[in-house]
């Protein structure tokens, strides 16, 4: 008997008792569609961190104030004042290796424009700064150090912001208030999606650093007026992070004139590494989703197991009428091997429509990135295949090694 003949002969008998069938098959498409589900909202989810990382920049170190003691008390971090605009100044210039350091300050502003009014994150920031965080703009240009030299009353805004605020109206030249102060906007930043914390990084809007301080926020210590909230600094290579955060360190207590005894009051976060860490831990939840969603698999080859061991008992006097009339033990055992392949290979292909429909429903109602993979749809595919060959191997060979004397005298 050929192979396609034996397959004809497979289909046939699995539709003798198609509900059984189904039944049989429900195992193995709930776990081919559960591997295709799991891979792909965690792929997506990979992808979405990929991106964040793309958005937040590359070679990244962020500096903020550090825990400090006072009277004997023990601050938080960010407790004092610690950082400075002269801090930043003085990473960029004396550090080899570091293209641009940029101190900023946050608060929030009420915006209004016309009839329009929004609440939105306040930065007040040096031109380096988006030189350290890779951000273009759409529209517009980006303000100097003339500004933040000068005070200028000029803004930058996201998308989100101009969107609304000002809808379609070109927002470039338009006068807004930013907590009941007239500013000029002078430019609109490009799109940069969600932050590693899931805000809105398109919601903000940027001012030079010394407006932010002496005319919206206020000056956060009257005893240090340029102090800051955070400085950034973009390195120019990878391989140069260790090193320069060394000198960091080392520059900054100097600056601070700390002693041997103290320590740092300054806390140093190399970004590149905690958005490694992230990755692969998204990786690793990828992984262990798809595990699970394996086994699921396994207890459908073990459905299928089952159903092939009363199938062989069953039909057992057609087994020794086949073998009266001239088959062979490997054309038995070849007949139910294929039945028990099509059974994995139909539920396999009925798992990954569901698997891939599952997926986009997800993406849908839960606003989850999901990422179809081909390489899990082929490796869930070949597995469902791999589970019919390696549990319909027993009842096929038993079939296969019935005597057709006892076979033909079942009853």
């Amino acid at each position: 008997m050929n192979l396609w003949a034996s397959i004809l002969v497979a289909v046939k008998s699995l539709l003798v008792n198609s509900l059984r069938s189904g039944l049989t098959m429900l195992g193995i498409i709930i776990g081919v569609g559960a591997v295709v589900t799991m891979v792909a909202v965690g792929t997506g989810a990979q992808v979405k961190v990929e991106q964040q990382i793309r958005n937040l920049g590359a070679n990244l170190i962020l500096v903020r104030p550090g825990a400090v003691t006072s009277g004997g008390a023990r601050l938080g971090s960010g407790g004092r004042h610690t950082l400075t605009e002269d801090d930043a100044v003085a990473i960029q210039k004396e550090i080899p290796g570091v293209m641009a350091a940029s101190a900023s300050v946050r608060g929030t502003a009420q915006l209004v424009h016309g009839n329009f009014n929004w609440s939105t994150e306040l930065r007040g920031i040096t031109p380096e700064y988006f030189v350290v965080r890779e951000w273009p703009i759409d529209q517009g240009k980006i303000f100097g150090h003339d500004a933040v030299s000068a005070t200028m009353k000029v803004a930058l805004i996201g998308r989100t912001v101009a969107n609304n605020l000002f809808g379609d109206i070109d927002p470039v030249g338009q006068i807004i208030r930013v907590n009941k102060i007239p500013f000029t906007v002078v430019g609109v930043m490009s799109v940069k999606g969600q932050s590693l914390r899931g805000e809105d990084e398109d919601d903000v809007i940027m001012i030079p650093i010394s407006t932010a301080k002496r005319r919206v926020l206020g000056n956060t210590s009257a005893a240090h007026p340029r102090s800051v909230r955070a400085v950034i600094v973009k390195v120019r290579d990878t391989n140069e992070m260790p090193r320069v955060i060394e000198d960091m360190r080392q520059i900054l207590r100097q600056r601070h004139r700390l002693s041997v005894r103290q320590g740092d009051d300054f806390a140093i976060r190399n970004l590149a590494e905690i958005l490694a860490t992230r990755e692969s831990s998204t990786r690793t939840l990828t992984i262990l989703l798809a595990a699970i969603a394996s086994v699921s698999l396994l207890v459908g080859g073990i459905g299928i197991m089952n159903i092939m061991l009363v199938s062989v008992t069953e039909r057992t006097r057609e087994i020794g009428i086949r073998m009266a009339v001239g088959a062979r033990g490997k054309d038995i055992l070849m007949q139910f091997l294929i039945e028990a392949v099509t059974l994995s290979v139909i539920g396999g292909v009925i798992g990954i429509s569901f698997g891939i429909l599952f997926s986009y429903l997800i993406a849908h109602f839960a606003q989850w990135p999901i990422l179809i993979s081909i390489e899990a749809i082929s490796v869930a595919f070949g597995f469902s295949a791999a589970v019919g060959v390696f549990f319909g191997f027993y009842p096929a060979r038993k079939a296969a090694r019935l005597d057709p004397i006892i076979a033909l005298r079942y009853e």
